[in-house]
C-alpha cells in the first residue's frame, strides 16, 4: 500500500467528458484536495519511514468524490477528470512547486520524508493521511 494515487485513479476509470474537464477543472477545493492526495502519495512512495493511512486515504478520497458529484458531475465525468494525461501532468506540476515552496524537491527523497514528518507533526490534512512508521 504504497501509493495513495492508484486508490484514486482506480477507483475511476477512464472515459472522455469534455464539459466536465472544463467545470472540475475550476472546482478549487476538489483540486486542493486532490493536490494534496499526490504529495501525500509522492512522501509516501519515497521516504521509508512513513507509510499512507489507508482508510483516511481513501475516506478523503471519496469524500472528495461525493462533493463532486453534489455538484452533479457524474461518475463518468469524475474518472475522465481523473484520468486525463494533461490534468494528470498539471498536477505533478503543482505537487513540485509545493514541494519547491516548503523548501523540499520532488527528486530528494530526504527532504521529502523532513517534509512529512513535520506534515504529521502539525496534524495538517497532508500529515492526517499520512503515519510515522
Amino acid at each position: 500500500m504504497r501509493m495513495i494515487a492508484p486508490l484514486v485513479f482506480a477507483a475511476m476509470l477512464s472515459s472522455t467528458a469534455v464539459q466536465a474537464q472544463a467545470g472540475l477543472k475550476n472546482e478549487d477545493d476538489i483540486n486542493h484536495g486532490l493536490l494534496i492526495v499526490a504529495v501525500a502519495e509522492k512522501i509516501n512512495r519515497a521516504c521509508d519511514s512513513i507509510g499512507v493511512r489507508v482508510f483516511a486515504a481513501r475516506g478523503y478520497v471519496n469524500d472528495l468524490k461525493d462533493i463532486a458529484r453534489e455538484r452533479g458531475y457524474s461518475e463518468k465525468e469524475i474518472r475522465s477528470y481523473l484520468n486525463n494525461k494533461q490534468n494528470k501532468a498539471e498536477m505533478r506540476e503543482r505537487r513540485n512547486a509545493f514541494y519547491k515552496s516548503r523548501g523540499a524537491s520532488n527528486l530528494d527523497h530526504a527532504s521529502l520524508c523532513k517534509l512529512g514528518h513535520g506534515e504529521i507533526k502539525k496534524n495538517s490534512q497532508i500529515g492526517v493521511l499520512l503515519r510515522a512508521k
